[in-house]
């Protein structure tokens, strides 16, 4: 059986992130292409949180091969600028720790100070139709 190009070799289960990118979660895409995936994090930190992942399944940032390495960093900063007209923000912030999910991602959050990057900051409660809107804005931009 041949397997998709988003399926880690050493990981026995998908993880959520390539659910997403195979279709099986929906999720409010910002950009995609061939090599990457940026979607709104449903539990943001502010409006706006954006994960940006690779479609291949590598756990952590630093096994990347380098090329795909260097992409990533290259995809957020094309979405840093949109994102930041986009959300009317001083700044995007950067997180990588990627201790919840199993897949490589970067945060790139809409910011005005740094303490909206504390993760015990999450408490927007947001519906469907406010994270669409957030999604066209921020792809308007793009």
């Amino acid at each position: 059986m041949e397997r998709s190009p988003a399926l880690a070799v050493n990981n026995i289960m998908e993880s959520v992130f390539t659910k997403i990118i195979n279709g099986e979660i929906p999720a409010h895409k910002i950009y995609e292409d061939d090599k990457v995936l940026a979607f709104l994090d449903i539990h943001p930190l502010t409006d706006g949180h954006t994960l940006l992942i690779p479609k291949q399944e590598i756990d952590y940032l630093f096994d990347l091969p380098d090329d795909l390495y260097n992409y990533m960093w290259q995809i957020a900063k094309k979405l840093a600028g949109p994102l930041k007209d986009a959300m009317g923000v001083k700044r995007v912030g950067v997180i990588v720790e990627g201790f919840l999910v199993p897949h490589t991602h970067i945060h790139l959050v809409p910011i005005d100070n740094d303490q909206q990057l504390k993760h015990g900051a999450r408490n927007h409660d947001m519906t469907d139709e406010q994270f669409a809107k957030i999604a066209e804005r921020i792809k308007h931009e793009i």
